[in-house]
This record gives C-alpha cells, sequence and structure tokens, in this order.
C-alpha cells in the first residue's frame, strides 16, 4: 500500500479552515438581545445623568465631586466598567470570553447597586434624601443587561 503525499494547496487550505473553526468558536451571536442589550446602555446612560440622591447626581458620584459613601461610588464604577464598557466592547467583538465578563460584572454590579439603595434607605443622615430615579434605573439596567448576557453566554 503506498502512502498518498497530500499537496501544499490543500494542507495549507486545511490549516486556513481549522483556524476559520476556531474564531468561529469564540464567537457569539447576540442576535436580537443585542437591542435590549443597546437600549439597557442608553438607560445606564441616562441613571448616571439622573439625580441618584437628592440632587447629587450619578456623574458626580462617579467624579468623586459628592461624596454618598463606598457602596454608591462602587456601584457607579462597576456599572461603568462592566455594565458601559464590558457590555459596548462585547457588542462590537462578539467575543465570548467578553460577554462571559460582561455576564459576571454586570451579576456584580448588580449587587453593589442593592447595597447602595439599601445604603442610602437605612443610612438617612439627619435632613438627607433616600435613592432617587436615577440610581434605580440604574440598577434595573444593569440586572438587564447582566441578564442579557447570561442568556447569550449559555446559548452558546
Amino acid at each position: 500500500m503506498t502512502e498518498r503525499k497530500v499537496p501544499d494547496e490543500l494542507a495549507a487550505l486545511d490549516a486556513e479552515l481549522a483556524g476559520v473553526a476556531r474564531r468561529a468558536e469564540r464567537r457569539i451571536d447576540p442576535g436580537p438581545t443585542a437591542l435590549a442589550i443597546s437600549v439597557a446602555i442608553l438607560v445606564l446612560i441616562g441613571g448616571l445623568l439622573l439625580p441618584w440622591t437628592g440632587s447629587v447626581q450619578g456623574w458626580e458620584v462617579l467624579a468623586g465631586v459628592e461624596r454618598l459613601g463606598l457602596l454608591p461610588r462602587l456601584f457607579a464604577f462597576t456599572s461603568l466598567g462592566f455594565g458601559l464598557v464590558a457590555s459596548a466592547l462585547a457588542l462590537a467583538t462578539r467575543w465570548w470570553g467578553l460577554a462571559w465578563l460582561s455576564a459576571v460584572g454586570c451579576g456584580f454590579s448588580v449587587v453593589t447597586g442593592l447595597w447602595a439603595i439599601w445604603s442610602r434607605q437605612v443610612t438617612i443622615p439627619e435632613g438627607g434624601t433616600p435613592a432617587s430615579v436615577g440610581l434605580i434605573l440604574a440598577v434595573l439596567a444593569v440586572l438587564v443587561l447582566a441578564v442579557s448576557w447570561v442568556r447569550i453566554a449559555l446559548r452558546r
């Protein structure tokens, strides 16, 4: 029995197809959920522009202009980092790893957001104000992002 030699062109084609398959395995297809993610990102941006408590807006907490405590500031950073930056990058690149990072990060951000709301409700100083519409909208937006990214990441 003679051994057949594979021509160089076919070997190169086989290597190229194997590379395409590996790249396709690392990709996600968000499908119609991409629209829900985009809307949630816009709502999150709106939540950062609206008041979080009294007249203090979310971007002021993020920038450190107003001191509301550790938990609202932690939520501001995690929601911006995971909810806005990681989600936008995951949508743009469609990388499976970024989808998982967004899912886990947004899940963590939901927890910190609920802690931030809780901290504003139970530790209201004399003459202080409870959590306002911006903080609540931001937490709801990050919750939608977390659920959407988990569904996308698990679908693959």
